[in-house]
């Protein structure tokens, strides 16, 4: 059997607040182009996992690769340095400056580093359905359009990897349906491996692959 690359990987990872673990000895694997659900209950992990693995904090034990890089062992700025190419990051709440248009929104990940990625945000509004609102401020949005100029934001610079946490969870049965199909549709598009926590069966069943968080603990297999 080939060899497989894993995109994003878990060894072992073991999380704890203080005296509270959290997680325990979890290990998964996303592939180039696969899309992994971790589903669950609230309090189970699943939100911590998402976190660590988006290297938005530092696991108590195990490791942490993105490719090749052993994530887990970088400071903070180096973490998101390599974040800001790597990793596209979704969240239950859109995250979008009210202050900023729609398409400056998109466009604000290579605003930061001082490039000038309007072409590919205008690229990504009209995959996601938004080409009409680019110059609208984020207030005059539905909740299902504002996620989606999110997700359109975490693709700009084609990540690698995608990690979504209850990226529909604030949202209605319709637009949750919509917001789903079109993040797994732009992400296998683009090619990136997708990793989503979420306590929603039904978003779950669109993944490849599904395995189940319980008490921080993965009761099937990640890998």
């Amino acid at each position: 059997m080939p060899l497989v690359t894993f995109v994003l990987e878990a060894r072992s990872l073991s999380h704890a607040y203080g005296r509270t673990a959290v997680l325990h000895g979890v290990s998964l694997g996303v592939a180039p182009g696969e899309v992994v659900a971790v589903a669950g209950p609230s309090g189970s992990g699943k939100s911590t996992l998402l976190h660590l693995l988006g290297g938005l904090d530092t696991p108590t034990g195990g490791e942490i690769l993105w490719g090749a890089s052993r994530v887990d062992r970088l400071d903070v700025e180096a973490r998101a340095g390599l974040r800001a190419s790597r990793v596209g990051l979704v969240f239950q709440h859109h995250y979008l400056l009210p202050d900023l248009s729609v398409l400056d929104n998109v466009a604000l990940p290579a605003l930061v580093l001082g490039r000038d990625a309007r072409e590919r945000a205008t690229e990504l509004l009209v995959r996601v359905g938004l080409a009409a609102k680019a110059d609208l401020l984020p207030n005059a949005l539905s909740g299902g359009e504002r996620q989606r100029a999110a997700l359109a934001r975490a693709m700009l610079a084609r990540p690698a990897a995608l990690l979504a946490d209850e990226p529909t969870g604030s949202l209605d049965r319709v637009n949750a349906e919509n917001v789903a199909d079109m993040l797994l549709d732009l992400a296998r598009t683009e090619g990136a491996a997708v990793l989503l926590v979420t306590h929603d069966e039904r978003l779950a069943s669109k993944a490849d692959r599904t395995l189940h968080l319980l008490d921080g603990r993965l009761v099937t297999s990640g890998m």
